[in-house]
């Protein structure tokens, strides 16, 4: 099966100011982020726990990849972490080049059992409760990153005409985003609930980086 695509994280920048204290003591260094500035999530310990208490996360692909090092991990750290929220949803979003990608979703998966300093590819999931919906989420991932209009409806008309059927299906990857999007269908006439399992990678850029 073809499986493309994928996401990448970053912290946010931290501006360092000075405090003097009275009386002339050694000033202390404080650091706040400045007004309207993103706070990234991290994926060590205490930032997975941090997700799953606010439901939400936000990582920074916008360079094209995400850096380990950029959600709290050792650069070059082998460790995937997988977020899964048990209790509900989280509130995704991926800021990517040229535009975010958001979702609703109950587990973030990132795959780096590498040496590399930026994971391959970052993966979430999508449910859908029923078959319209499914269809639903499927087009508007080719009206918000540009997945292959063609392939889509191939997939919808293919479904509507068996849908007692099982289907998996990779739809071509949408890039309108700045980065690559693949929607892997995985549809069971079966079962009630529908998924989708979407997949994030980087674009190669000139500087060699790819996630």
């Amino acid at each position: 099966m073809k499986r493309l695509a994928t996401i990448v994280l970053a912290v946010p920048l931290l501006l360092t100011g000075c405090v003097v204290p009275f009386g002339g003591a050694t000033p202390t260094v404080t650091s706040n982020p400045p007004a309207g500035a993103k706070i990234f999530s991290t994926l060590d310990e205490a930032g997975i726990e941090k997700i799953k208490a606010s439901k939400s996360a936000r990582l920074d692909m916008t360079t094209g990849y995400l850096r380990k090092s950029g959600v709290g991990l050792e650069d070059g750290s082998p460790e995937a972490p997988d977020v899964h929220i048990s209790d509900g949803l989280m509130d995704l979003v991926i800021e990517a080049p040229y535009s975010a990608i958001t979702a609703r979703t109950d587990r973030v998966r990132l795959n780096g059992l590498n040496k590399r300093a930026d994971f391959s590819e970052v993966t979430y999931f999508l449910t859908a409760g029923s078959r319209d919906d499914f269809f639903a989420l499927i087009r508007d991932g080719v009206d918000r990153y540009g997945i292959d209009h063609e392939s889509a409806e191939m997939v919808i008309k293919s479904i509507s005409r068996s849908p007692e059927d099982k289907t998996e299906f990779a739809i071509a990857p949408g890039t309108s985003t700045g980065l690559q999007l693949t929607y892997d269908l995985r549809y069971d006439g079966a079962k009630d609930s529908q998924v989708i399992i979407v997949h994030v990678n980087g674009v190669p850029t000139t500087n060699g980086h790819t996630s």
